[in-house]
């Protein structure tokens, strides 16, 4: 795939410098940029390679391996695609969001580990209550949740994306329940104990002393003024929908290859730097999803990109229930054990997963000039340690 004439690290050379010496950014944002700035430069080091057919050579700089990277996300997801090939059951999949509202947000701006680390373990337990009740389906589930905090705009939009199998083990693991087709679990029930759940855990994390308030929300430090600001977060209708089914595997697939290691904005949306504004595409759900161009200042841009930067250590990726690592492997065995038909059969073939795997790694090991031969490292090269500054390239 070409480069697109213009990157996230373009923007970050040109006015990153500036934007550091204005604001005192934290340790996980001046990485990341400075990840993001790099990456692909002599500043990481690299290798030349030269076909084994014609004298065509060409020099491969590393890359930066940042999470929040645009360019570096392709190889990871492909990776964990693979890894994921495993756990998926020949079933129908259902697609749950778990949204917070607005002064929920508020918070979690300045309390990112914390109101995440809530929201996972709201929505978890919210998926894994309702199952289990006999009222609805009286199974014990598995499912994976993804952390997205950004909108089209990039302004702070924290939900969490679940991607659940329709069904689970009954209680006494000797049967699969399967959901009705097209129906995994009522929304509106799903709703009202993930607002009871989250809000408790918030409650109790303020009276540990956990969240920190800036700004506005400074006088949410109050006791009094906090248990005031949730009051009304109460009685509102909390957004959980639930998308259109997958179908089968194979959806889930295509599904994943677009969705886990997404960064707040991709290369590929942005227009045009000039005159100390970006512009960039984004879509307007309100309007069925149109396609429109946002310009923004550079700083604000940066502002903007800055804050989904997760905290060090952070997982926006995660498993529960019976697709927990500590008992992923027993669990799935018997739930394949229960169902009539095998993973193979609604699986997309070999052929299809390589070809989706394969079209997510970059760097073809073809000559790009010849296209007979093959692209041989012959030198490597090495990395610029700082505060040395390489040359650009660029």
């Amino acid at each position: 795939m070409p480069r697109p004439a213009l990157e996230l690290a373009d923007i970050f050379r040109h006015y990153g410098e500036a934007y550091r010496d204005r604001h005192a950014l934290p340790r996980h944002q001046l990485r990341a940029m400075r990840a993001i700035e790099v990456c692909r430069t002599a500043a990481l080091g690299g290798h030349v390679e030269k076909c084994s057919h014609c004298d065509h050579t060409r020099i491969s700089y590393n890359s930066c391996r940042n999470r929040h990277c645009p360019k570096c996300q392709n190889r990871e997801r492909a990776a964990w695609l693979e890894r994921r090939k495993a756990d998926l059951l020949p079933v129908e999949y259902f697609h749950v969001v778990f949204t917070v509202p607005e002064p929920i947000a508020h918070i979690a701006f300045y309390n990112q580990e914390t109101v995440y680390g809530i929201l996972f373990r709201a929505a978890s337990q919210t998926l894994l209550t309702i199952a289990r009740d006999p009222k609805h389906l009286g199974a014990a589930i598995g499912f994976f949740a993804l952390l997205h905090t950004w909108g089209q705009n990039l302004l702070h939009h924290p939900h969490l994306h679940c991607v659940v199998p329709g069904g689970g083990l009954s209680p006494d693991h000797q049967r699969w329940i399967g959901c009705r087709p097209g129906f995994f679990l009522p929304v509106r029930v799903l709703s009202r104990l993930f607002r009871r759940l989250f809000l408790e855990a918030l409650q109790e994390a303020f009276d540990q002393g956990s969240l920190q308030f800036h700004g506005e929300l400074e006088g949410l430090r109050n006791k009094t003024a906090f248990t005031d600001y949730l009051l009304p977060l109460g009685q509102a209708e909390w957004v959980v929908y639930a998308k259109p089914p997958f179908g089968g595997p194979q959806k889930v697939l295509e599904y994943l290859g677009r969705y886990t290691h997404r960064t707040a904005i991709s290369n590929q949306r942005l227009v045009s730097m000039e005159n100390g504004a970006v512009t960039f595409r984004w879509k307007d759900y309100r309007q069925e999803s149109k396609s429109k161009l946002m310009t923004l200042e550079a700083g604000e841009f940066m502002r903007r990109f800055l804050i989904h930067i997760l905290p060090a250590g952070f997982r926006r990726i995660r498993h529960f229930g019976l697709l927990a690592s500590c008992h992923s492997k027993d669990k799935l065995a018997l739930c394949r054990q229960w169902l009539t038909d095998p993973i193979t059969a609604l699986l997309p073939p070999p052929e299809v997963c390589r070809q989706l795997l394969q079209a997510l790694i970059a760097e073809p090991s073809r000559c790009p000039q010849c296209g007979i031969g093959e692209m041989i490292r012959v030198e490597t090269l090495p990395v610029y340690l700082w505060p040395a500054k390489p040359p650009d390239t660029s």
